[in-house]
C-alpha cells in the first residue's frame, strides 16, 4: 500500500484525483488543503468515509507541513495545489506568487529533508499547466522541449514553480516529475471557469460572456482521464522528466458555449427559445492567449495513456452532472462566486 499526500485535494483536480485513487487503487491517501474560496470538501463526500482518505487543513507556505510528512510517511507527494485562475491573477498576482512559487519551493525543501532521511523509493510530482509555454499560432503544439513564454501572472507563478521542481532535481537529488496539462473540464469544476460558468449561467437566465470574438483556442482535457494519467506518471515515470497530458479536443470558446447550449436545449429546454440566445460577447481580457494545444505523445508512446473522453462524450457528461447536482453548485453560487466577471485589469 502507497502512502501518497494530494496537495490541494480539495479544488478541481485534486478532488478527482483523490476519488480515483480511492476508487481504483489500494493507497493511502493525505488531503493537504488550505480550503481557499476554491476547495470544498464536499466534492470528496464519496470518499470522505474510506479509511484510506485523510484531511489535513493547512497552507504549503507552513513550516508545518514537516510535521505531516513526519508523520504520514509518504511515499509520493502529487502537488497541485495552486492558485489557477488567469482572471483572479489579475486582479492579485502576489497572492500568485506566495502560493505557487514559495509554497512550491517550501514543500520541496521540506520532501528533500524528509526524502534524505526516510530513505525510501519517493516521488516529488508536481502537476502543472500548457499556459507556462505562451501562446500558440494557427499550427503547431506544445510538446515538453517547448520554450516557456508565460503571458500571465498565473502562468509565469506556474512557470516559475516548474523550474523549481527542476532545479531541485538537478542540484539535490530528488526524484521529480512534472506534468502539463491542457485546460480541464468535468464535474466539481469551481463555477469561475468557463465551461461552469456558461452552464450555470445559462440555467439561471444570466447572459453568457465570451471575450472578444470568442475565437481563442483551448485543448480540452477530461478531469478523469487527466487523474488517470497523473497515476500512471506517478507509478511509471521517470524521475527528471516531463510530459504533457492533452485531450486532442481543440476547440474556439464560442464553439465550447454554443455545444453547451445544444445540449442543454435537448436535456433542460427553455419555455421560449434557446440557452445561445443568452450568449453575449464581452471585451478581451488583459493578455488573453490566443490557441493551446497539446502533444501528448510522448505520454502515449513511453507509458500508454490516452483519454477515454472525447470532448463530445465529456462535454455532454459534464452538462448532465451539474443538473443532477445542484446540491454542490448552488450553495458556491450563492455565497461564494455569483458569475461576476473577474480579472478587468488595473
Amino acid at each position: 500500500m502507497r502512502r501518497i499526500i494530494v496537495t490541494g485535494g480539495a479544488g478541481f483536480i485534486g478532488s478527482a484525483l483523490i476519488r480515483f485513487l480511492i476508487r481504483e487503487t489500494d493507497c493511502e491517501v493525505l488531503n493537504l488543503d488550505k480550503l481557499t474560496y476554491a476547495g470544498n470538501l464536499e466534492s470528496l463526500r464519496e470518499i470522505e468515509d474510506s479509511s484510506r482518505y485523510h484531511f489535513v487543513q493547512m497552507d504549503i507556505c507552513s513550516p508545518d507541513v514537516a510535521d505531516v510528512f513526519e508523520q504520514f510517511q509518504p511515499d509520493s507527494i502529487m502537488h497541485l495545489a495552486a492558485e489557477s485562475h488567469v482572471d483572479r491573477s489579475i486582479d492579485e498576482p502576489l497572492a500568485f506568487v506566495k502560493t505557487n512559487v514559495l509554497g512550491t519551493a517550501n514543500l520541496l525543501n521540506i520532501a528533500t529533508e524528509y526524502w534524505r532521511k526516510s530513505q525510501k523509493d519517493f516521488r516529488f510530482q508536481h502537476i502543472s499547466t500548457d499556459e507556462v509555454f505562451g501562446s500558440l499560432g494557427k499550427d503547431g503544439f506544445f510538446s515538453e522541449t517547448t520554450p516557456y513564454d508565460p503571458r500571465s501572472p498565473y502562468s509565469a507563478s506556474k512557470a516559475s514553480s516548474d523550474h523549481m521542481v527542476r532545479a531541485w532535481f538537478h542540484t539535490f537529488g530528488l526524484p521529480t516529475l512534472i506534468s502539463n496539462c491542457s485546460n480541464n473540464y468535468g464535474p466539481y469544476h469551481f463555477p469561475e471557469k468557463l465551461i461552469p460558468l456558461i452552464i450555470l449561467n445559462a440555467l439561471d437566465g444570466k447572459p453568457l460572456p465570451i471575450y472578444g470574438k470568442g475565437d481563442n483556442i483551448r485543448d480540452w482535457l477530461y478531469v478523469d482521464d487527466h487523474a488517470r494519467a497523473l497515476w500512471l506518471i506517478n507509478q511509471k515515470g521517470v524521475p527528471g522528466e516531463t510530459y504533457n497530458v492533452g485531450g486532442h479536443n481543440e476547440r474556439t470558446n464560442l464553439e465550447v458555449v454554443q455545444t453547451i447550449c445544444r445540449i442543454l436545449d435537448e436535456e433542460k429546454p427553455k419555455a421560449n427559445g434557446s440557452y445561445s440566445e443568452q450568449i453575449t460577447f464581452v471585451t478581451d481580457r488583459p493578455g488573453h492567449d490566443r490557441r493551446y494545444a497539446i502533444d501528448s505523445s510522448k505520454l502515449c508512446r513511453e507509458l500508454g495513456w490516452k483519454p477515454q473522453e472525447d470532448f463530445d462524450t465529456g462535454i455532454r457528461k459534464t452538462v448532465e452532472w451539474y443538473l443532477n447536482n445542484e446540491w454542490w453548485w448552488r450553495p458556491i453560487r450563492e455565497n461564494k462566486y455569483s458569475g461576476d466577471r473577474l480579472g478587468k485589469g488595473r
